[in-house]
């Protein structure tokens, strides 16, 4: 029982732990970008000194729900272009590890068997960003909102992302192509689809 509290904990640690490292640099990029996006689509007010930029920014974010959804989607986005490409060392042979890692337990050359929490990290790569993009873009993603329409264009979005990811990781080198991070990057869009449904379906039932 403690060995398996053990490894529950050692996993919660690594992930958060993988989770935590863009963070920062996802915010401050999201914020810049949400800049962009305000010079494009908001030009009033956007260039007019910086205290008055700064200001318009937090007035929009405060007021308008689309706005903050955007950020979020945003944020996520960054978060997962930072974990799976701008964080990354170059690798002298990319399909080195084609089949990639399939549970919570990772045995090297040598035979020495060591835990590692990549599939659950993949998981959670998704799960949020296909919740926060249903959630910011459902009306222009889906002809019909139902369970079918939600959880498979999270599911077919999840898919498209995650093996443009890996061929980019193959074709620039960085880290390994894994057919296991497309599967669990796929996973958490299903997940992410099916959270969203649910709690969709509560909100519209007790509204």
């Amino acid at each position: 029982m403690m060995e398996f509290i053990k490894i529950v904990g050692d996993i919660i640690a690594n992930v958060l732990t993988a989770l935590y490292q863009p963070f920062w640099f996802a915010l401050l990029l999201s914020i810049m970008i949400m800049f962009f996006y305000m010079f494009c689509y908001k030009p009033t007010g956007s260039g007019r000194g910086c205290k008055k930029v700064v200001k318009v920014w937090i007035e929009n974010f405060k007021e308008e729900l689309f706005f903050r959804k955007l950020f979020l989607l945003v944020f996520f986005t960054v978060m997962i272009l930072f974990r799976t490409l701008l964080n990354r060392n170059m690798w002298e042979n990319p399909l080195s590890d084609v089949m990639g890692g399939w549970w919570i337990w990772s045995k090297s050359s040598d035979g020495t068997v060591t835990l590692t929490t990549e599939c659950f990290e993949n998981v959670l790569l998704m799960l949020p960003f296909t919740v926060i993009l249903m959630w910011t873009a459902k009306e222009k993603l889906l002809k019909k909102i139902d369970f079918r329409n939600i959880v498979g264009k999270c599911t077919q979005t999840a898919f498209i992302f995650s093996v443009f990811i890996e061929f980019l990781q193959l074709f620039l080198r960085l880290g390994t192509f894994q057919l296991s991070d497309i599967f669990y990057n796929t996973l958490g869009g299903f997940l992410g689809g099916a959270i969203y449904w649910i709690s969709w379906k509560l909100k519209t039932r007790y509204k």
